[in-house]
């Protein structure tokens, strides 16, 4: 008589047991091989979201900012600045457009523009632009010239002045 783990069916036991564990062991180094793919996974997401906080706090030059505003009348046109990646901007005013040159240093702004043109833009005709858009042409280009700083949340820019409340920018998605 045989006892157990002896014979035939002792050493097949017992090889299954060993591959069993062997399995086992197998299984737990795969569990700790995704284990760690995982936390280097999130380690990596980390940085790249610290990156992006970076990045975020950066001037966005060659971008369309839209002037976060009601629109005025009838009319679909808002104020727009596109800027180049030089500084180089155009801003579309209510009515009216302006070349501007943009000059970032660190949190601080300055922009410079040229006068505001007597004439109106070709495609416009007289009859589109009031006098209170006329007049809000006057006032945002002072309030642009006057901005000193610069703050950016998302897809949002803030350009800040003396005593003024901030112009609200959203970067266009077009």
């Amino acid at each position: 008589m045989t006892t157990e783990g002896e014979g035939f069916m002792g050493s097949a036991l017992t090889s299954i047991g060993r591959e069993c564990g062997l399995l086992v062991e197998k299984q737990m180094d795969v569990r700790r091989l995704t284990a760690w793919r995982s936390l280097t996974i999130l380690m990596f997401a980390a940085l790249v979201s610290g990156n992006t906080a970076a990045v975020a706090q950066q001037f966005p030059f060659d971008q369309v900012l839209v002037l976060e505003a009601p629109r005025m009348g009838p009319l679909k046109r808002v104020p727009v600045l596109t800027i180049g990646a030089d500084g180089r901007t155009t801003v579309d005013l209510w009515c009216k457009t302006v070349p501007a040159l943009f000059e970032v240093s660190g949190a601080e702004i300055k922009i410079q523009t040229a006068p505001l043109p007597e004439a109106l833009p070709l495609y416009m005709s007289t009859g589109q632009c009031s006098p209170e858009r006329m007049q809000a042409d006057v006032a945002l280009l002072d309030q642009l010239t006057q901005a000193t700083a610069w703050q950016r949340q998302g897809d949002y820019v803030s350009l800040v002045g003396p005593g003024g409340a901030p112009l609200r920018f959203r970067l266009s998605t077009h």
